[in-house]
């Protein structure tokens, strides 16, 4: 494959603005985004504020979502852990990005011995269950929420490193790098300006799919207790705060699922809509 053109990334535009789906999903991120950047700056109550007075209110003009078993709004309660959610999301996306797709660069490109070290690291972390990893690890570093992140982004690892030696194994032998290496060109030259470009789109797919698994992962880690911990307010941690009245309020264990199922939905739909409109084979 070689370097894409503008009129390719225009193709690949117009492939995915004709993908409905794909549209919808990015339109509910980008209010994720919105709604996690405004959030503190837009808020009427303290989404930390006890008032035990008004615990357990459905919804109301003064609370639109009523309040939970401390009183707190739940809606400014939503809004500030869509920022947490998001945060934890994408540092844990973000370092298994970084670190698998570098891992699997180097070992596709160099092979030999540095691909089987790399690779058989990348099987030890494979083998074991990625959720009990995750617990593993927080068990290890203790409970909070840039442990979440460091645990959920090292059992995704092994994802991003596999797809990205997978793929460089397919580019390098492709005359672009061919001519590159004939010139003189570096071997940090060739996988910085040639290989890594070309191996991105399978890479970006599954970034936005991994995302959708990150935020059930991290979700569920603080649903265990695990995450960031009270009083921060986060959807997995509300979700078991409101298990446990569920019979008397069952909307605080509703609007935490609904909002972590939107997102997850999201980001999945974004994820099929790359898939197809940079895969040249699904063009119409």
């Amino acid at each position: 494959m070689e370097p894409r053109s503008p009129s390719q990334f225009r193709a690949v535009l117009r492939r995915f603005v004709r993908h409905r789906a794909a549209v919808v999903g990015l339109i509910l991120i980008i209010g994720l985004v919105l709604t996690a950047a405004i959030a503190p700056v837009s808020i009427a109550y303290d989404p930390y504020a006890i008032a035990l007075g008004q615990s357990l209110q459905g919804p109301s003009l003064a609370h639109p979502l009523g309040t939970d078993e401390l009183g707190r709004d739940v809606l400014i309660r939503l809004l500030m852990g869509a920022r947490t959610t998001l945060m934890i999301t994408v540092g844990a996306v973000g370092l298994a990005l970084g670190v698998g797709a570098s891992l699997g660069l180097a070992a596709g490109f160099h092979g030999g011995g540095v691909d089987s070290l790399i690779m058989r690291g990348v099987d030890v972390l494979m083998s074991m269950p990625g959720f009990l990893l995750a617990i593993g690890i927080i068990a290890a570093l203790g409970v909070g929420t840039t442990n979440v992140i460091l645990a959920v982004g090292i059992y995704s690892i092994p994802t991003f490193a596999r797809l990205a030696r997978g793929s460089t194994l397919s580019v390098k032998s492709e005359e672009y790098v061919t001519a590159a290496r004939a010139v003189g060109v570096s071997n940090g030259g060739i996988m910085i300006r040639h290989i890594l470009p070309n191996i991105m789109p399978p890479l970006m797919v599954q970034t936005s799919l991994r995302m959708a698994t990150a935020i059930l992962s991290a979700s569920g880690l603080s649903f265990l207790g695990l995450g960031p911990q009270p009083p921060e307010p986060e959807w997995g941690a509300m979700l078991a705060a409101g298990r446990n009245y569920m019979t008397r309020a069952p909307l605080l264990v509703a609007f935490p699922g609904l909002a972590i199922l939107m997102v997850t939905l999201s980001f999945n739909l974004l994820g099929d809509g790359l898939r197809d409109s940079l895969d040249p084979k699904l063009k119409r």
